[in-house]
């Protein structure tokens, strides 16, 4: 049964896919699902097909300028800075930012290597020195990878004169304080307005 074990490899390279689940899910779709499957199949064979990077902003684009960076009614004084094209589309979902972004592909992370060209901080800069970016938001996670990637990249975007900001951290909406990690609680209180 050598497919339905490529099957479950191939499950088994996704994030929070283990052995077991990779099994589980191949087996229910042979057993279960094969219309699912074959619309999985497809879905990927579609995507790998027609899915590219936007040559400005670097997230997922069907042609070589993507929807959102081709649209005349967003701010082009406002850059969002995030690290992949999820993290994009996230934002874009809260409705709440029409400015453009810039996706890194990843964040910087000494312990693998990964410095800052890794992570296209030339590109970065050369696109929020255009001449019309006024503010650049850094929009990286909150980890230890994210916090160097934001500290490196404010820095060398501070250097050339521009705004540079952070997303506000703390407390989430609907939450119990007794609830809350220490660490978030610490940078909500410092972070107060």
């Amino acid at each position: 049964m050598a497919a339905l074990d490529h099957l479950v490899d191939a499950l088994r390279k996704l994030p929070g896919i283990g052995p077991k689940s990779a099994q589980r899910i191949a087996y229910h779709l042979l057993q279960h699902d094969r219309a699912a499957a074959a619309q999985l199949a497809a879905g990927l064979t579609a995507a790998l097909d027609q899915v590219q990077t936007c040559t400005r902003c670097h997230g997922f684009a069907e042609s070589p300028v993507c929807a959102v960076c081709l649209d005349a009614q967003r701010d082009p004084a406002l850059l969002c800075v995030v690290e992949s094209p999820a993290d994009q589309a996230v934002i874009e979902r809260s409705g709440s930012y029409r400015g453009y972004y810039f996706v890194l592909g990843g964040r910087v992370s000494p312990l693998d290597g990964r410095g800052p060209r890794d992570v296209g901080a030339e590109a970065l800069l050369a696109r929020a020195g255009d001449g019309r970016v006024a503010e650049v938001i850094l929009a990286t996670s909150f980890t230890a990878e994210g916090e160097a990637t934001a500290y490196l990249l404010g820095e060398a975007l501070k250097a050339r004169g521009l705004k540079v900001s952070r997303l506000a951290r703390g407390v989430p909406i609907g939450a119990e304080l007794e609830y809350v990690d220490l660490g978030t609680l610490a940078h909500a209180l410092a972070d107060r307005r």
